[in-house]
């Protein structure tokens, strides 16, 4: 009985041992890894998804990786969100690469080149033309229409013109100061009288007036900005070098691959072209000016 017993033993264990040798290792997942690419809210969050997910696509194709869309709800929050969100790079607008370099260090690659061959815009301050306000002295007790604190067009503008005419201290000055969001919400509402006088980027200034007559024949440009860096890619500084490199071959060829040149076209551009840190140098000179230490700068709106 006893040999009986040691063999079923040996049996059990010889058979255990070639079950746990024979098992098959279970295979790992591997997850698809996106690159998360911030947008600003330059434009209403469709129009600015519409608009950069045919470059998003492109990039894919050329770097192997699928990059993934994020549309902030507010300028700021690119900032905020840019490591709480796990994001990669964003395109910045200058004034929001100018605080995520010095509060970040993200690193810019390239920036757009419109048809004409611009590469830079330029802030725009503007009232009705029935207003009767044509200086800083008639926008006392007015309501101001901003974008975002943290824009150039639609803040750091506004700000230094008040401080150029000795105004410190706006909010005492107007009657009302709030933030659209975006700026098409700027120029519309002063158009639409809600405000009385506002401030916004050239270029979105422009296409719109191209979309409605009304906003030639109603508002005048009082005053603009010198010209900044347009919305360049810029991406975090940890961000694997050969990666890094990718993108930015990927966007500084694509007018010479046709599928790029289709995609450019419909983006409203002709090529990107290399961009630098120093290529921003005029938007921390602009703050400076307007008294705002970019390394403190509270950017969140009131």
């Amino acid at each position: 009985m006893f040999r009986i017993f040691a063999v079923v033993f040996v049996c059990l264990a010889l058979t255990a041992a070639c079950s746990r040798r024979e098992a098959p290792v279970p295979q790992k997942t591997v997850e698809e890894k996106n690159l998360v690419i911030g947008l600003i809210p330059e434009e209403h969050i469709f129009d600015q998804l519409d608009r950069y997910k045919p470059i998003a696509d492109y990039l894919s194709g050329k770097i192997g990786m699928k990059i993934k869309l994020k549309v902030l709800p507010r300028y700021g929050n690119i900032i905020d969100n840019f490591v709480s969100s796990g994001m990669d790079g964003a395109f910045f607008g200058s004034f929001t690469y100018t605080l995520a370099h010095a509060k970040l260090g993200v690193e810019v690659l390239a920036r757009p080149e419109n048809i004409e061959g611009i590469s830079t815009y330029h802030g725009l301050i503007f009232v009705r033309k029935d207003s009767g306000i044509r200086t800083a002295e008639d926008m006392k007790g007015k309501r101001f229409a901003f974008v975002d604190k943290a824009t150039t067009a639609g803040y750091l503008l506004p700000i230094e013109y008040f401080c150029k005419h000795g105004i410190r201290n706006y909010k005492a000055y107007l009657k009302e100061a709030y933030f659209t969001g975006t700026h098409e919400d700027a120029i519309y509402d002063v158009l639409n009288k809600k405000a009385d006088v506002g401030a916004a980027k050239n270029t979105v200034y422009e296409r719109l007036a191209k979309e409605d007559a009304k906003i030639k024949k109603e508002l005048i440009v009082l005053e603009r900005s010198p010209n900044v860096p347009e919305n360049g890619l810029a991406v975090r500084k940890d961000l694997d070098n050969s990666l890094k490199k990718k993108l930015k071959d990927a966007l500084l060829s694509m007018q010479n691959d046709p599928e790029g040149a289709k995609v450019l076209a419909a983006f409203g551009a002709r090529r990107f072209i290399e961009t630098t840190d120093q290529d921003y140098k005029s938007v921390a000179d602009y703050a400076k000016e307007a008294g705002i230490d970019l390394s403190t700068y509270d950017y969140m709106n009131e």
